[in-house]
């Protein structure tokens, strides 16, 4: 039995909604056959557009996403995208496997989603 001066507490429920943030961000390394391939930035940039537009067309070539850092000595870059479109940007760089008739490969390092990534 229950003392008469407490009163029995009602159930508390609560609905946590967790939003999806509205960017993700990835650290890739592009491995080249020949190491002493050099990119820049912007090299780099056009490499993944043109990897974005041979899967997707003309629509993923449209993709916005960001350079954030791109390191020339070991070609890593952290990049942000949208993430409605990192399965895209994802897959056309996993597809690209040559740059300048060698062979490579984008290595995803890292993915976040919605916060810095870690060095």
């Amino acid at each position: 039995m229950k003392p008469s001066d407490q009163e029995e507490q009602p159930a508390v429920f609560q609905r946590v909604w967790l939003k999806k943030a509205p960017y993700q961000h990835m650290k890739v390394c592009l491995e080249v056959e020949n190491d002493s391939t050099r990119l820049s930035a912007d090299e780099l940039k056009y490499f993944i557009i043109t990897g974005l537009k041979s899967l997707h067309g003309e629509v993923g070539a449209a993709i916005d996403f960001d350079l954030l850092e791109y390191s020339e000595d070991t070609r890593t870059a952290s990049l942000r995208v949208a993430s409605r479109d990192i399965a895209k940007l994802w897959s056309s760089m996993t597809l690209l496997g040559f740059y300048q008739n060698q062979a490579c490969a984008f290595r995803v390092l890292q993915e976040a989603l919605g916060s810095v990534l870690c060095e």
